[in-house]
């Protein structure tokens, strides 16, 4: 969640619940006023009014590995491959337009999760295409599975659209741009020119890279490539995606000095938060309620302090959003 521009919760642990906005006090009833010689009050206390704030709230998804690469180059024939997900497969660019998940299970017991987010195009930072979309899911991601087509089917050149997309990432995070990432080179079974993928294999060997030769749509090289995954994962300690610019602990504790009161321009003004509070419970209108306010400026030590500034009786008080007749 989003205040501001800052981070002041992010909800990723089970049962995780956090407090992000102060709620006020509740009231008390006439009852609670009763005494012996006050049996049946006729006033009550108003509840605290509750704080408002304008949040962003953003769902980010939950996986392990989150599926990099532009539109139509089989990410979503890998997931239905190494997962029981039914992703929407065609052939046409954007059949995927919200992320899914799916879950592995390598045969050496070890799952994992693996998201395959919509494909990216230039200018996904500045939020052209699906673009922010995609980008916010890759966040909780700790591991980058970079799906690049060496078909070439369509004309593209691997090694273009790898930093294309690289570009982006480094765009829209700087911190994404450092995630691990591992090359798969899909469409293998297809592949028209060899070249294509010997260029992308050099560059991986300049970026220090893995790279792993595959295709979804015959499971050549699938099984290999998960392996290594699964590997790849024990060493990557969960962290924490989010920083916090400040962490927000809200409470319902009084502070009794919380107050200022001071003259100005002629006029008598008390202001601070527990006065705030105190008059969010007073009934203006009501004489026994009123009483009850005078008997807490007094248990606060405001009367006190007002009358060290010269408050007489009749002179205009401000107090809270209210203008009151001081009296004795």
């Amino acid at each position: 969640m989003l205040l501001l521009g800052k981070v002041v919760a992010d909800l990723s642990e089970p049962n995780q619940v956090e407090l992000v906005l102060e709620g006020g006090r509740g009231g008390k009833g006439n009852s609670h006023f009763a005494t012996s010689t006050r049996q049946a009050p006729r006033f009550s206390q108003d509840g605290e009014k509750g704080e408002e704030k304008e949040l962003i709230l953003e769902l980010k998804l939950l996986a392990d590995v989150g599926l990099l690469g532009f539109p139509n180059v089989g990410k979503s024939t890998f997931l239905s491959m190494v997962t029981d997900a039914k992703p929407k497969i065609a052939n046409y660019h954007f059949t995927t337009i919200i992320p899914n998940l799916g879950v592995v299970k390598t045969k050496n017991g070890q799952d994992f999760v693996i998201a395959d987010i919509p494909g990216i195009i230039e200018g996904a930072s500045e939020g052209v295409g699906l673009g922010i979309q995609f980008l916010r899911h890759v966040e909780r991601t700790r591991l980058l599975l970079h799906v690049i087509d060496v078909s070439g089917e369509e004309g593209r050149d691997p090694v273009e659209d790898f930093n294309t997309i690289n570009a982006e990432l480094k765009k829209y995070s700087e911190k994404l741009s450092t995630r691990k990432q591992i090359i798969v080179a899909n469409k293998v079974d297809v592949m028209q020119d060899e070249s294509l993928y010997k260029e992308l294999e050099d560059l991986a060997k300049k970026e220090n890279l893995e790279i792993f030769k595959i295709s979804a749509a015959t499971g050549e090289g699938v099984e290999k490539l998960i392996n290594h995954v699964a590997e790849v994962l024990k060493t990557l300690p969960k962290e924490d995606l989010i920083e916090y610019d400040e962490r927000i602990v809200y409470t319902l504790e009084d502070k009794k000095d919380e107050w200022e009161a001071r003259v100005e321009n002629g006029e008598f003004i008390v202001e601070g938060k527990a006065v705030e509070r105190l008059m969010g419970r007073i009934n203006i209108e009501d004489n026994e309620s009123m009483y009850y306010l005078q008997k807490c400026l007094r248990n606060m030590g405001i009367e006190e302090k007002l009358k060290e500034l010269g408050i007489q009786e009749g002179d205009s008080v401000k107090i809270a959003d209210w203008e009151l007749e001081w009296y004795d």
